[in-house]
């Protein structure tokens, strides 16, 4: 098994055509060559991926994904202003999505005919460097739709910044990046049963080194095995 810091304005996996090609899946495999997808980050969003090193392990995670037993946290910086809760709790935001077929790949919120999709957030304790008139936040995503979290935070008026397709213009301005980065992982290992808590940094939105609890080290920064 391996976990990857994955930078942002790469893909996870290879599109349609040769200059989609260049993708995380393939840079593991070079290093890893049985290196197996499990799940995927947007191309613009940055942060911690998975990757299975054979097709048992690749079927476990796949089912621990389903069954929704690892735990996702990320860390975003959207345009408004996000109050703490004076009990801490957290903001759920509970509004179904479906794909805007006419405006793919965009998602957008339904309530007929939409999912069911739910996503919790709260104000981060650090505010140390965040945009004025923004805050930066932790997201946990309940359910995994396409561009949940993106869309979420858009439908509730606090559009993350520099959102190329949720933002309003003068939100994308503020910042060349997406301010969306996948910064934890809590999960049992599939083969040792072993709780993994993994974490990655985002300072200023740049991906540093991954830091594992109870993992065995990495080969690369950021990726275990």
């Amino acid at each position: 098994m391996l976990v990857l810091d994955k930078p942002e304005g790469l893909l996870s996996v290879p599109g349609k055509g040769p200059d989609k090609q260049d993708c995380l899946t393939h840079r593991a495999l070079l290093y890893w060559p049985d290196a197996l997808v499990v799940h995927r980050l947007d191309m613009a969003t940055s942060g911690l991926l998975i990757f299975a090193r054979s097709k048992e392990v690749q079927r476990r995670l796949g089912d621990a994904f389903a069954a929704r037993e690892i735990f996702k946290r990320y860390i975003a910086t959207v345009y408004g202003e996000v109050e703490q809760a004076p009990d801490g709790a957290w903001h759920l935001i509970d509004a179904p999505l479906i794909c805007d077929w006419e405006r793919r790949p965009l998602q957008k919120v339904d309530y007929t005919v939409g999912k069911p999709s739910q996503t919790r957030f709260q104000r981060h304790p650090d505010q140390a460097g965040t945009l004025p008139g923004c805050t930066k936040i932790w997201l946990e995503p309940i359910t995994g739709r396409s561009h949940q979290l993106r869309v979420h935070m858009a439908h509730v008026g606090l559009p993350l910044v520099g959102d190329p397709l949720y933002a309003p213009a003068h939100v994308l301005a503020l910042d060349k990046r997406l301010h969306l980065h996948a910064a934890e992982l809590r999960f049992r290992h599939p083969c040792t049963d072993e709780t993994l808590h993994i974490r990655s940094n985002a300072a200023g939105f740049c991906c540093q080194d991954a830091v594992i609890d109870q993992a065995s080290p990495g080969r690369l920064p950021g990726s275990t095995s």
